[in-house]
């Protein structure tokens, strides 16, 4: 096999290294240092694969492979353009840092069925890979269907009622969502004969606007249900249930950012902004995205654990995703790619503090983590400088796609959506910024007066490095991965139409 073959699969080999992990993992159930040897080699060498072809795609090319082709118009395509770029790049660094955090967090805990747990992560990258650089509609479902399964073990780690009862509730979501996306790709392909992601879309002209609103619907069902979208949010609470670490997968590297990517690759590639207007179906997706926002946000302010404040939160700031999308304009899209990096990082940051504090505590009700603060330092300064990313301050990376989103608010003239964002930021600062308060200014909870000491540097590290990221990506937002100029690229690619 030639080098220019190897290099020319580089989208494919992206997506196999995790599933060859899983196999490795699978195999080394027994030896616990060489599991985790494997889960933490695939994840560097896919972040190798994926950020060596940043650079082309960085200077306005794509990158295309065909590994299976069944019939023409059918077959496995992948293609990597800078909205995947973007997507891939965030998954795979974040895989490697939750996978270090992983193995402080488990061994801390002493977790039952670990090498499922690791096996299960590796084949939900491949997935995320798959879904990221699917060249088509065919392509994309396939991957996002297995991402469904791969996650259903993690959901359901403990195994005990609670988990399982999760569990049920995360597939009846899923899965039948995703049979209504299927029924809406079958449509596409018979009304416009194809199914390949085009900048700008190509179902402008091929049915009249009713019968394309339907096929729009259909399509977002899947993407729509896995970002959380109210009423459909109904699973992501209750996944909480999982590990943390589950949920920072959940919440921040693939299921819930791989529905905002969805929701994005069928607006800007399957129909596109100006098309959405026309068939009536922007404005409501809009005003979905709004009630989403608020009603999220004041719900996040009754949860008194940690992780379902968490919770909450994500599906409030993952709907300014759907929202610039539904905006179409060049910033509002900006501010939705950009927001896909600095919502994964934030959160996972945040997911991040709280398995630390659980780790040294065994609790995450809020109100007993008062005074923590004080011997914690280092976990709740992370926690408290990504909740105010997460509200919107200057120098965190949430500010640079609020401010964008803001911005493509005022240009489509619907100011009523800066309001909105601009009250989601204060009601941010009131379910997450409390908790930095209490730890930090509140008396110690007699319950924890035995808690001494940040947890394990496999638990810390991870934590830092994304807080400190966060940081640099807002005062730098091209600092890292080139994160910003890819949101910029994918964002004139769909109003220019080309590549």
């Amino acid at each position: 096999m030639t080098l220019d073959v190897l290099m020319g699969a580089r989208p494919l080999w992206a997506v196999l290294v995790s599933i060859l992990a899983a196999f490795l993992i699978l195999a080394s159930r027994n030896k616990p240092n060489l599991r985790e040897f494997w889960t933490i080699a695939a994840a560097v060498l896919k972040i190798g694969i994926v950020y060596s072809m940043l650079p082309a795609i960085l200077q306005g090319e794509t990158l295309s492979c065909r590994p299976l082709i069944l019939s023409p118009g059918i077959e496995l395509f992948f293609r990597v353009d800078a909205a995947g770029m973007l997507f891939a790049a965030l998954a795979s660094a974040l895989w490697l840092l939750t996978s270090v955090f992983s193995i402080g967090y488990m061994r801390s805990l002493h977790e039952e069925h670990q090498t499922g747990y690791y096996a299960s992560f590796a084949l939900c990258l491949s997935a995320t890979m798959g879904i990221a650089f699917a060249g088509n509609l065919l392509t994309f479902f396939i991957f996002f269907e297995m991402l469904t399964l791969a996650t259903y073990p993690l959901v359901v780690h403990e195994r005990n009622e609670e988990a399982l009862k999760a569990g049920r509730q995360y597939l009846t979501y899923t899965l039948i969502s995703g049979q209504m996306t299927l029924v809406g790709i079958v449509l596409v392909y018979l009304t416009a004969g194809q199914g390949n992601f085009i900048p700008g879309g190509f179902m402008g002209g091929t049915a009249d606007g009713p019968v394309l609103a339907v096929i729009f619907l259909l399509l977002l069902a899947g993407p729509a249900v896995k970002a959380g979208m109210m009423p459909f949010h109904g699973w992501l609470p209750a996944a909480m249930v999982a590990p943390t670490p589950v949920s920072a997968l959940l919440h921040a590297v693939a299921v819930v950012k791989a529905g905002c990517f969805g929701v994005l690759r069928i607006i800007g590639y399957v129909f596109d902004p100006g098309l959405l207007l026309e068939i009536g179906a922007a404005k409501p997706l809009a005003l979905l995205s709004g009630i989403t926002i608020v009603f999220a946000s004041l719900i996040a302010l009754t949860r008194p654990n940690l992780k379902q404040r968490l919770a909450y939160s994500t599906i409030g700031q993952l709907s300014y995703i759907v929202l610039g999308a539904a905006l179409g304009t060049s910033s509002a899209l900006i501010g939705s790619f950009f927001h896909l990096i600095a919502h994964g990082i934030m959160k996972i940051t945040l997911f991040f503090t709280a398995g630390a504090i659980y780790t040294k505590t065994h609790d995450l009700d809020i109100r007993k983590l008062s005074g923590l603060g004080l011997t914690m330092p280092l976990t709740f300064m992370a926690y408290t400088f990504c909740a105010l990313g997460i509200a919107g301050m200057p120098l965190a990376a949430g500010f640079i796609s609020k401010w964008n989103l803001l911005l493509g608010a005022s240009e489509s003239g619907q100011w009523g959506y800066a309001v909105i964002l601009i009250i989601s930021g204060l009601l941010a600062c009131g379910y997450l910024l409390p908790v930095a308060y209490s730890a930090f200014r509140g008396e110690r909870d007699p319950d924890m007066s035995h808690i001494e000491g940040e947890p394990n540097l496999w638990t810390l590290m991870p934590l830092l490095i994304t807080s400190i990221a966060a940081l640099v990506l807002g005062i730098f937002p091209d600092a890292i991965g080139h994160f910003y100029s890819l949101a910029r690229i994918a964002a004139e690619n769909i109003l220019t139409g080309t590549y």
